[in-house]
């Protein structure tokens, strides 16, 4: 057999370049202004890739549950990570309550005036004939919250035929911050992130269910840059990013 020649053999003595890994994560659409960051830190310190699908947590979880090759989820709500879990998508041991977060009321106009979201609060006479905006009421977090609140404060019925519905959080917010409707609910993150709208009201937080935000290793997270990412979530560096947009951190 021919030898090598010295400069090869020398090349197969070295160690192999590490090879870049791409993580695949399915967020929730309100984690967008705090991921984003989080995620580019991540590739610059690591060389590894962040791909990261932003959608209501219910059409995600959907995707998950149809064979998407996701290997990262944070969900909005409990309710949709168990439906995956239940589905055999987690991976073993591989979730936790990574964030929380609180309902407000926003409005377009910077002079709107303050409500306070109480028993019978007149939410309908501050509508002044214009659309409440929300997310899907049915099946997105933001909009199953919000529903929840209205209901336990008693003013559901009355401003059910002004509520515009939108595909998911952000897109309520865009319907607020566009003037398209006088006012939303959404989470305070979402309000923080958008200079156009204004918070007029918070919700009691005895008004509906803990707004829990579950993130989970997938059974297809199956490498160490997954892996990292997913710990990266919850490292104080990511933490601090969570809170500046106004998320709160589970003890």
């Amino acid at each position: 057999m021919p030898r090598l020649s010295l400069a090869l053999a020398a090349a197969l003595l070295l160690p192999l370049p590490a090879v870049a890994e791409e993580v695949v994560v399915f967020a929730a659409v309100s984690l967008k202004t705090a991921l984003d960051p989080i995620a580019q830190s991540f590739q610059q310190a690591t060389g590894n890739s962040v791909t990261i699908s932003y959608a209501g947590s219910n059409a995600l979880a959907q995707q998950i549950l149809q064979g998407a090759p996701a290997d990262i989820f944070i969900s909005a709500s409990p309710e949709w990570m168990d439906e995956v879990e239940k589905g055999g998508e987690v991976a073993g041991g591989a979730r936790t309550d990574l964030l929380g977060n609180t309902l407000v009321l926003v409005a377009h106009d910077p002079d709107a005036p303050q409500l306070t979201p109480a028993p019978g609060f007149d939410l309908k006479g501050a509508l002044g004939g214009g659309r409440l905006a929300m997310a899907l009421v049915d099946s997105v977090p933001a909009g199953q919250y919000g529903k929840e609140a209205l209901v336990s404060l008693g003013v559901w019925d009355q401003v059910l035929p002004s509520v515009a519905q939108a595909d998911n959080v952000r897109a309520a917010l865009a319907l607020v911050a566009t003037g398209e409707a006088p006012l939303g609910i959404v989470y305070a993150t979402d309000a923080s992130a958008e200079p156009r709208v204004h918070v007029v009201g918070t919700f009691p937080a005895d008004s509906h269910a803990p707004i829990t935000y579950p993130a989970a290793l997938l059974k297809n997270g199956t490498d160490a840059a997954d892996r990292a990412f997913f710990d990266a979530l919850g490292a104080p560096e990511a933490e601090a990013v969570f809170r500046a947009q106004g998320f709160t951190i589970p003890d």
